[in-house]
């Protein structure tokens, strides 16, 4: 059963950073044949987001326009660890954040923050930025 963890998460004032890690458990990215770790966040009564994504075969990044210039997001395989640094938060950064895994996908500049093509998720972990 492939699971992924996320941490990190928590109560940040605007400005200030968070990073979020999201690591898989008892296997590696190679195991289930994982090319693409995503995240996306979603607020209650909303539509999930894509916030960003990496390509772990490509090496190529993608942001949501919301987020770029703020947020980073890098890629451990040897600890098989995507992380999701955030910084200059804002208070619509608030939302619960989801790491996804997709399996033999390589994502495109109009495909990576398609919710449909992860083939896994993590529980969650909340953020909030306080004004």
């Amino acid at each position: 059963e492939v699971q992924l963890v996320e941490s990190g998460g928590g109560l940040a004032q605007a400005g200030g950073s968070l990073r979020l890690s999201c690591a898989v458990s008892g296997f590696t990215f190679d195991d289930y044949n994982i090319y693409t770790i995503g995240w996306f966040r979603q607020v209650p009564g909303k539509v999930h987001e894509g916030v960003s994504c990496i390509s772990l075969t490509e090496g190529t990044a993608f942001y949501a326009d919301s987020v770029k210039g703020r947020f980073s997001i890098s890629a451990n395989n040897s600890k098989n660890t995507v992380y999701l640094q955030m910084n200059s938060l804002k208070p619509e950064d608030t939302a619960i954040y989801y790491c996804g895994a997709a399996r033999y996908f390589v994502p495109g500049d109009v495909s990576w923050n398609l919710w449909n093509e992860y083939d896994y998720w993590g529980q969650g972990t909340q953020v909030t930025v306080s004004s």
